[in-house]
């Protein structure tokens, strides 16, 4: 099965509660009014793409369909589709490489939301895909589970891990995995941190520390801060990234666990409100099942199978 038929497969729960409900809704109204647009609002709200989002969109959609004058309900089926491909797209750059040099990739997000795994499934990315030597380096130093797991993940990627005792100066992990790259040969050096919550203002400091060691090896490092979100949490990943924004400079979003939610719609609401792109999505427990986000592919997946679209 090739990335796309799992894409489709993964989401197929929020497919069922977001685009299900809207398609039904722009069948029921067969014209195309003021009780319409406030039923799709609604939706989308209950589809997870947040209520900011999802009166802006409809808002779209109005003027688009004002323009290009539409009159039956089924004709904005497209309409919407388009338009949240064009969103998606909106700022989309591929993951940002240092040709012949070290590439520094800083991972953050709070605990369990899939961070290591995410990690592991990136490296192997970067490696069998695009031909990268990867290091990884375990700055998660607060648990030692968190060292181990890396270590497993780092095995199963093929790529080597730099690691300190638990306990160890994150920041010295840091920058003993690029000292490590650059002795090595190593293209990217992916940096693991420990799962950071807002209210953890030592572990905030402790991520300033990381990048200030980052930048002295490397003045314009770290080259990308991805955060790890989990898609099962719907509207709290908003929220979350408009922490790590704030605080770690993120550039890009890796979003797991999506074949296990109806709330994929928050995808849409991450983008639009924070302007963060999304990057990678996760839709399986395989290796591969983390890739680089498409979004006219995510919108193909979302909408596939639906009359109009």
């Amino acid at each position: 099965m090739g990335f796309f038929d799992r894409l489709k497969e993964g989401l197929a729960k929020t497919k069922e509660a977001l685009v299900g409900k809207v398609t039904s809704i722009m069948t029921v109204f067969r014209e195309i009014d003021d009780d319409l647009f406030e039923e799709l609002e609604e939706a989308l709200i209950q589809g997870d793409v947040g209520v900011e989002t999802s009166m802006k969109l409809v808002q779209e959609l109005r003027r688009e369909a004002k323009a290009l004058g539409l009159k039956n309900g089924e004709e904005l089926l497209p309409v919407l589709k388009e338009i949240i491909t064009r969103w998606l797209s909106e700022g989309m750059e591929p993951l940002r490489l240092v040709p012949g040099g070290v590439t520094v990739i800083l991972v953050v997000g709070v605990n369990g939301v899939g961070k290591t795994t995410t990690i592991g499934k990136l490296a192997h990315h970067l490696r069998e895909d695009q031909g990268l030597k990867v290091l990884l380096a375990a700055a998660d130093t607060f648990r030692a589970a968190a060292i181990d797991q890396l270590k497993i993940w780092g095995e199963r990627a093929g790529v080597p891990v730099v690691a300190h005792p638990e306990g160890g100066d994150p920041a010295a992990v840091a920058f003993d995995g690029i000292k490590t790259a650059r002795e090595t040969g190593a293209d990217v050096v992916i940096i693991d941190t420990a799962g950071r919550l807002h209210n953890k203002t030592h572990l905030m400091e402790e991520l300033r520390k990381i990048k200030r060691v980052i930048q002295r090896e490397i003045a314009d490092a770290p080259h990308e801060t991805l955060l790890v979100l989990d898609a099962t949490t719907g509207q709290n990943a908003v929220q979350q990234t408009k922490l790590f924004k704030e605080v770690a400079g993120v550039t890009g979003i890796a979003l797991t666990k999506l074949d296990g939610t109806a709330k994929g719609g928050v995808v849409i609401a991450v983008k639009q409100q924070e302007q963060v792109p999304v990057k990678f999505i996760g839709v399986g427990e395989q290796m591969d099942d983390m890739q680089p986000f498409d979004p006219a592919a995510f919108a193909e997946a979302l909408f596939a199978g639906q009359a109009g679209s």
